[in-house]
C-alpha cells in the first residue's frame, strides 16, 4: 500500500473543502465543505497510521475523535441553521446580520 496516494487524494479533499468554504454562500453548503476537511484530515490519519504501524493504532483513535467531534458539530450546527432558516427564510450568509451589536 503506497501512502502517496491517499496522501493526494486527502490534499484534493481538503481542497476542495476549503474552496466551498470560501466561495459558498448557503450555511449547509458551508457545513458540508467542513465535513469534507475533517474527512480528508481523517484519511491523512489512517494513511500515516498504516505507514507507521504502530501496535496502539493511534491514526484510527484520533481518526474516531475527529468523526465524533464533526457529528457534533454537524448537530449543533443544522440546529442553529433551522432556527436562523425560520427567522429568516434565507440560508444564505450575506443576508445574516444576526451577531452584530
Amino acid at each position: 500500500m503506497i501512502a502517496n496516494q491517499f496522501l493526494v487524494l486527502a490534499a484534493a479533499l481538503f481542497s476542495l473543502g476549503v474552496y466551498g468554504l470560501l466561495v459558498r454562500r448557503n450555511i449547509v453548503l458551508i457545513l458540508l465543505s467542513v465535513e469534507l476537511m475533517l474527512n480528508a484530515v481523517n484519511i491523512n490519519l489512517v494513511a500515516f497510521e498504516a505507514v507507521l504501524n504502530t501496535p496502539q493504532a493511534l491514526g484510527q483513535v484520533f481518526a474516531i475523535f475527529v468523526i465524533t467531534i464533526a457529528a457534533a458539530e454537524v448537530g449543533v450546527g443544522l440546529a442553529i441553521v433551522l432556527l436562523i432558516f425560520r427567522n429568516r427564510r434565507s440560508a444564505n450568509v450575506d443576508e445574516l446580520n444576526l451577531m452584530r451589536w
